[in-house]
C-alpha cells in the first residue's frame, strides 16, 4: 500500500527505510517579459534524471574525487525534483548536505533497507511536498522486497512519489524513478510492461513522470515502444528547445555526439515540455559521473 507522507528531511529517509524493511528566462529593461511569461516561467518544473555512478574509491575517478564536481552541478542546476540511480547510502547522505537544507529525498536499497544502491528521489521542499509514496520490485513479485526473478544481473526496482506542487496551487502529479537490468533484455521488456501495469494503476487524471536508466537507446528498443505506447511521451523530442545530443552513458572517455540516449525523462501527454537538455558539466575534464543527466524544463498542464 502507498505510504502517506509528512515527511522532514530526517524523518523521509526513517520513513522510507521502515517502508522497506517492511533554464530560467531573462528579462532586461529593453524587453521585459510580459506578466504572463513570468508566471508561466515561474511555474515550471525542473526535474532531473542522473545515474550516479555508485560511490567507489577507484581511482582516477573515486567518489572523494567526483564528488566536489557533483556538488557543483547540482548547485548550479538546482533541479526541483531529481531522480536519482545507483546511489548508495552515504553518497546520497553526501549529496543531501552538498544541497543544503532545502532538500530532502526518499528511497530505499533495492535489497531492503540501506542495502545496495537506491532509486532515490531528491525534492526542492520549497517547491515540492510528498503526499503518498511507495516502492515495488522489477520481479514476479514485485511487492517483495530484494526480489530478481528474471535472470537479470541485478535486483531492480521503481520507487515512486505523488507530490503537491507547492508553487502550483498545490496541483498534483506522480514522480517514478527506476533503473533497468544492464544484462538481461528480457527483464528489461518485463519491467517496462510491469512499470506499465502500475502506472495503470494510480490516480491517471494525474500529471506523471517518469525518470531512469533505461540501459536501452531511445527508439532503437522495444523497452522504448512499450512505454511510449502506455501513453507516455519522450520529453526529448516533446521539447520546444533542446540541447546538443550527446550519448548519456560516456564511462569517462571522450562524449559521444548524437550517441545514445538511455537515460530518459517520460512524462504523460499533457505535461508542457519548455526544454530538455543533456548536461555536459565537468571541471577541469572530470565529469561527476559517468553518466550525463538528463534535464526537462516542463509545465504539468
Amino acid at each position: 500500500m502507498p505510504k502517506h507522507s509528512r515527511v522532514t528531511r530526517r524523518l523521509g529517509l526513517k520513513a522510507a527505510l521502515a517502508a522497506a524493511v517492511a533554464l530560467p528566462l531573462s528579462s532586461t529593461a529593453l524587453s521585459p517579459l510580459p506578466a504572463s511569461a513570468e508566471v508561466s516561467a515561474g511555474l515550471r518544473l525542473e526535474a532531473m534524471s542522473f545515474n550516479l555512478r555508485f560511490a567507489s574509491t577507484s581511482e582516477p575517478n573515486s567518489w572523494a574525487v567526483r564528488r566536489p564536481v557533483m556538488r557543483e552541478l547540482l548547485r548550479r542546476e538546482r533541479p526541483h525534483v531529481i531522480g536519482t540511480q545507483e546511489g548508495l547510502y552515504q553518497q546520497l547522505q553526501d549529496i543531501e548536505a552538498d544541497l543544503g537544507p532545502h532538500y530532502d529525498w526518499i528511497g530505499t536499497g533495492r535489497a531492503g533497507g540501506s542495502r545496495d544502491e537506491f532509486m532515490a528521489i531528491f525534492y526542492d521542499t520549497r517547491r515540492l511536498a510528498p503526499v503518498e509514496y511507495d516502492h515495488f520490485w522489477l520481479s514476479d513479485t514485485p511487492d517483495v522486497i530484494g526480489s530478481n526473478t528474471w535472470g537479470g544481473g541485478s535486483i531492480r526496482m521503481v520507487t515512486w512519489i505523488r507530490f503537491r506542487d507547492l508553487r502550483d496551487a498545490g496541483r498534483e502529479f506522480y514522480f517514478l524513478n527506476t533503473h533497468l537490468d544492464n544484462r538481461s533484455q528480457d527483464a528489461r521488456a518485463r519491467a517496462a510492461a510491469l512499470t506499465v501495469q502500475r502506472i495503470a494503476g494510480l490516480d491517471r487524471s494525474l500529471p506523471l513522470l517518469v525518470t531512469g536508466d533505461f540501459n536501452v537507446a531511445a527508439h532503437n528498443d522495444p523497452v522504448y515502444d512499450t512505454l511510449l505506447g502506455a501513453g507516455l511521451v519522450d520529453t526529448w523530442e516533446q521539447a520546444a528547445e533542446r540541447s546538443a545530443l550527446y550519448g548519456t552513458f560516456h564511462g569517462y572517455r571522450p562524449l559521444t555526439p548524437d550517441g545514445d540516449r538511455i537515460d530518459w525523462i517520460l512524462a504523460t501527454p499533457g505535461v508542457t515540455v519548455h526544454r530538455a537538455e543533456i548536461n555536459t558539466f565537468s571541471m577541469n575534464g572530470q565529469f561527476p559521473s559517468d553518466h550525463l543527466p538528463v534535464q526537462a524544463s516542463l509545465t504539468l498542464g
